[in-house]
């Protein structure tokens, strides 16, 4: 009883000093929403409250794997940091967007594009937003 599609990978890299780009490759679904939750939420604990989630290599996201994104997306805000995805497949964005949550999330094309908001938002704001 193997499924090839409960695999998920993912790549922690640390881009700043509370900054981290979380590589996902594979199916976020309901086997492997948990890896991604946990790796992410290890970066947060360790320091990196503002996420970046590389989506690039993401073949498949279920309705799980979504309500991951928005459970990631309340810790990094709880850490007084923020998530954001990037890379989003073409396929993927309009299931991301349909469901509303590309409003609460914001999408970049490349993760470039998201640590320079990221940079420029830090620079302008500060502290965040408060609650």
């Amino acid at each position: 009883m193997s499924h090839v599609s409960d695999t998920l990978d993912t790549t922690i890299r640390h881009t700043g000093e509370r900054t981290a780009v979380v590589v996902v490759t594979g199916d976020v679904d309901l086997h492997t929403a948990p890896v991604l939750r946990a790796q992410a939420l290890t970066a947060v604990g360790q320091g990196a409250p503002h996420l970046v989630l590389d989506m690039a290599q993401v073949d498949f996201v279920d309705s799980t794997g979504l309500s991951t994104l928005i459970v990631l997306m309340h810790a990094t805000q709880e850490a007084g940091g923020s998530l954001r995805i990037a890379s989003v497949p073409d396929r993927l964005v309009r299931m991301v967007t349909m469901t509303g949550i590309s409003q609460l999330l914001p999408m970049h094309d490349t993760v470039a594009d998201a640590l320079a908001a990221l940079a420029a938002g830090d620079a302008a704001d500060g502290t965040g937003p408060s609650r």
